[in-house]
């Protein structure tokens, strides 16, 4: 029973190794059929990605914004004025810094393309 036992053992063991090497062969040879149409799809949803973040960051600073000016207007307290308008300037320096994000990837994309800096 004990023999028998320590056979299966190594039988499962042999197998589980075979199927490993399999799956390692079959990725190795896939990669570079695939490594082209992965990195293009990679980029076309992070686009897609920065694209909805830059949608959203607008709606979110200006209603922010609203509220800060509305603040600033409103209020009476003069420490309360003075923590919107840092919040106002914040807000702004933000939504600055998220929107010129894209035109600078999009700048400087041209000018290392292929991993190859042209400049």
């Amino acid at each position: 029973m004990n023999r028998r036992l320590k056979k299966l053992g190594w039988r499962l063991k042999d197998t589980y190794w075979t199927a490993v090497g399999m799956a390692s062969a079959m990725l190795l040879s896939a990669q570079p059929v695939m490594a082209d149409t992965i990195w293009n799809r990679f980029s076309t949803i992070m686009k897609d990605v920065y694209s909805q973040v830059v949608g959203i960051s607008t709606i979110v600073a200006v209603t922010v914004a609203a509220v800060a000016l509305l603040v600033r207007m409103i209020s009476r307290n003069q420490r309360a004025v003075d923590e919107a308008t840092s919040w106002l300037k914040r807000i702004v320096v933000t939504w600055v810094i998220l929107n010129s994000l894209g035109f600078v990837v999009a700048y400087l994309q041209p000018l290392i393309a292929g991993g190859n800096y042209a400049g």
